[in-house]
């Protein structure tokens, strides 16, 4: 009897949100406030998970990762990442679309193509991939799959109230701000990374329901962990020299470096995974095992998400060479995982490299100008915003995220002076992205997104004009002139008795027949018809009506239900294409200006 009584509290509660949705300008900040609590809860869930699995592979669920495997046997550190890793191949490799895990750039994708939609069982299914990869030790971050797992709860939600494509997007956003205010403890770097990474606008109609869910995801998981930044900092840093910034530019310069060689490191190992004849499901075995021997021959750090390894860089724990080592190797063993089919995401490992190369940077910048320098922990955070930015093609939310850790204002403008630099320069290096990459990489190009987007959204079928004139194959040409002078369009479609479209005629298809009367009883309109026109199907979306009629170059395409029967419902023209884009495009932009 349970059961029942759920199913049924659930349908009253959509019930509700339903109607709110209708209602006005209360419904948004209603449903964000919704969808921050539950990401929120869903963070907490995921991490849970992931200390579980952590339990069983590693021994342990602490994040203290390198202080814990110093009292675990050398076998489980080499094994826990192998034996996972062939758990998680053969889960990517039977339940996941197209074999492989998910993540931000999927989430980026939903958001730009498919009007906010995402599937909540492929959500579900990420995110259980990639607790078990960052529990076995995969050399990952789990900030990416909280991302995605809160955008598929915010999806979930706005599909469920049969919301319209504006208000899936900007809800789709506040699961991703939630996810990500719930995992740093960091509000308004959440608010600031879903509106530059995924929503791509700063329109009130969404900010203000993302602000919501972020702060709401915050409270939910302060209320659990209580209010503790995500990285342990040991003091307020604060500049000691104004004459430190242009060290400051300089880390930007090596930052960007850093960054372009750890993206171009994920797509080798992704490409040199792809041409391999190895089956999807033995590739995180191998990748695992080899992350696996680096931990046993004495750098453990580069296992899992990496947070105490960075907070001891923070506090200035490591000598030179071994920022040095773990910067590198951090690098290989994440491109290795990503690049084999662990599931996780790069937000932590950028960090991680951001941490290594600011605190090797501040080192060698304090020898040289030891009065001057404010400490190579100060550097090492510079570099962890530095790095990170460019990884991820969001300077302005990983900036304000540093803000929110440090509280300083000095130290935040040499943030934003090194980042600022390392992102240009990676960009013009490498592109905007390591998820746009991604997205370029399996074809999708996003950036006419939002055009895109509505181009996939809208069917021919609302295009389709019924008013249009038919000829029989075996009509005379006669006949076919005659109706050619009164049809519309200046166009006819030849039909069968079937209703089957067997081609289309217009003047210039007649020739000399147009005015040429002697061979009239012989000619019919099979004679003259074009044979396997191009045509459009009924449920084809406008992107690819676009394609047809510009690689066609005609105006007036036959529309049939399906390309195997051919049977003929209408015409579609393109300036009626034309003119249901610019509408569809002038509405979801005052949508997003709050207008409507």
């Amino acid at each position: 009897m349970a059961l029942p009584v759920v199913q049924k509290l659930r349908w009253r509660a959509l019930a509700y949100l339903r109607r709110l949705s209708h209602s006005g300008q209360l419904a948004p900040p209603l449903v964000a406030l919704v969808i921050g609590l539950l990401a929120g809860v869903a963070s907490i869930v995921f991490r849970l998970t992931l200390a579980g699995v952590q339990t069983v592979a590693l021994g342990f669920p602490s994040e203290r990762v390198v202080t814990m495997v110093a009292e675990q046997p050398w076998w489980r550190l080499l094994l826990a990442p192998a034996l996972g890793g062939l758990l998680v191949g053969i889960i990517v490799d039977r339940f996941m679309p197209q074999r492989r895990p998910q993540a931000v750039a999927e989430v980026i994708e939903a958001n730009a193509l498919s009007g906010g939609r995402m599937s909540l069982r492929d959500g579900l299914m990420a995110a259980f991939i990639s607790a078990t990869s960052l529990g076995v030790g995969a050399s990952m971050g789990r900030e990416g799959p909280v991302v995605h797992l809160g955008a598929a709860v915010g999806s979930f939600l706005a599909q469920r109230l049969h919301l319209g494509r504006a208000l899936r997007r900007t809800l789709l956003g506040c699961g991703v701000a939630a996810a990500i205010a719930a995992s740093f403890n960091a509000p308004i770097a959440g608010v600031f990374f879903a509106l530059e990474v995924v929503v791509g606008h700063y329109a009130l109609s969404a900010f203000a329901p993302i602000v919501i869910s972020s702060v709401t995801g915050t409270v939910i998981s302060r209320m659990y962990y209580g209010d503790y930044p995500a990285f342990v900092l040991p003091e307020v840093y604060e500049i000691a020299s104004f004459w430190e910034f242009p060290a400051f530019a300089i880390l930007g310069l090596i930052s960007a470096v850093v960054a372009v060689v750890f993206m171009r490191s994920v797509m080798f190992a992704m490409d040199t995974f792809e041409r391999s004849r190895l089956p999807i499901w033995s590739r995180p075995a191998i990748a695992g095992l080899a992350v696996g021997a680096v931990a046993v021959s004495g750098f453990p750090h580069i296992l899992g998400v990496g947070y105490e390894a960075t907070d001891a860089a923070l506090s200035e724990l490591y000598p030179l060479w071994l920022l040095i080592a773990l910067a590198v190797l951090k690098t290989a063993a994440t491109a290795t995982c990503m690049g084999a089919g662990f599931g996780g995401g790069v937000f932590s490992p950028s960090l991680f490299l951001g941490a290594m190369t600011g605190g090797a940077y501040g080192i060698v910048a304090t020898q040289l100008f030891p009065e001057l320098s404010s400490g190579y922990g100060a550097y090492t955070i510079v570099g962890m915003g530095a790095v990170a930015g460019s990884v991820l093609g969001a300077p302005i939310s990983t900036i304000l995220m540093i803000f929110e850790l440090t509280g300083s204002y000095a130290l935040t403008i040499a943030v934003m002076v090194a980042t600022v630099l390392a992102s240009t320069i990676s960009q013009q290096v490498h592109g905007p992205s390591l998820f746009y990459w991604q997205l370029q990489r399996r074809g999708v190009n996003i950036r006419s997104g939002q055009e895109v987007g509505l181009l996939r959204n809208i069917r021919v079928r609302r295009l389709l004009d019924r008013e249009f004139e038919t000829v029989k194959p075996d009509a005379p040409i006669a006949e076919v002139r005659d109706k050619l002078v009164h049809a519309p369009w200046g166009e006819l479609f030849v039909v069968e008795d079937s209703g089957r479209l067997a081609g289309t005629i217009s003047f210039h298809d007649l020739h000399e027949a147009a005015f040429d009367r002697s061979r009239d009883g012989s000619l019919t309109a099979a004679d003259t018809m074009r044979r396997r026109p191009p045509v459009l199907q009924l449920d084809d979306d406008l992107e690819r009506a676009v394609d047809i009629f510009g690689t066609s170059g005609e105006v007036h395409l036959p529309v049939v239900a399906d390309r195997e029967g051919m049977r003929l419902l209408g015409v579609a023209h393109e300036h009626e294409l034309m003119a249901t884009y610019h509408r569809a495009l002038t509405q979801a932009r005052r949508e997003e200006r709050g207008e409507i």
